[in-house]
């Protein structure tokens, strides 16, 4: 398992913290107040290794496959159905979406390979990422890759804790399959928008792996 770069500085400034606290603790409770000493010390430290956790990529063997759609986000199956496209495309889509809680990894991976057709920020609310407008009224970063005529988008989306999507891909850009597309920081969501020839290999409630589990295949 290794840290992701974007928790270097996150985690930096909170053992910092972490540091501070317990001196403090140790110097004013320690001898009058023990236990509370203590206490603190083991929430602060359960604190501290969560966030380590939240930035971690664990080592994996991850899907290269020309037929395959892999996942783009560890998480939860919460919404498989057809959809209008409200953005770049004009037609009907399979919407996939995947919650991620804060226990997930939160690397995001690019689903296939291809040309970056579209990438596009969006500012918006913080609605819960089950929420089925977060889709649409979220803070939001969406991606349309192409590949041998075909087309597959996806939405990083915010949630009510995640106030920050981090992206890499700009339009134009040539990727490789479950290389990193972003990251978003705390519980969040992302959607895929397929089209409706995809076969569908997923079901609500499933529990994929970014850039391991294959979402569908076309």
């Amino acid at each position: 398992m290794t840290i992701h770069k974007e928790g270097y500085k996150t985690i930096a400034w909170s053992t910092i913290i972490f540091g501070l606290i317990n001196i403090v603790s140790f110097y004013f409770l320690s001898f009058s107040t023990p236990i509370v000493s203590t206490l603190i010390f083991i929430v602060t430290l359960g604190l501290l290794i969560f966030l380590i956790s939240f930035f971690r990529i664990p080592h994996r063997t991850l899907t290269i496959r020309e037929d395959a759609i892999v996942a783009p986000a560890d998480g939860k199956v919460v919404a498989i159905e057809e959809v209008q496209a409200d953005e770049y495309f004009g037609d009907r889509r399979i919407q996939v979406s995947i919650f991620m809680s804060p226990l997930n990894v939160h690397v995001n991976r690019n689903p296939i390979s291809g040309d970056v057709a579209y990438s596009q920020y969006h500012k918006g609310k913080y609605l819960v990422a089950w929420h089925p407008k977060s889709s649409t009224e979220n803070e939001r970063h969406t991606i349309v890759y192409r590949k041998n005529g075909k087309e597959v988008l996806t939405k990083q989306i915010a949630g009510a804790l995640a106030k920050r999507i981090v992206n890499y891909l700009q339009a134009g850009q040539k990727v490789k399959q479950t290389e990193e597309m972003g990251f978003i920081k705390f519980g969040s969501r992302v959607d895929l928008l397929l089209p409706l020839d995809a076969k569908i290999l997923v079901k609500i409630g499933d529990t994929p792996q970014g850039g391991v589990t294959v979402v569908a295949t076309w």
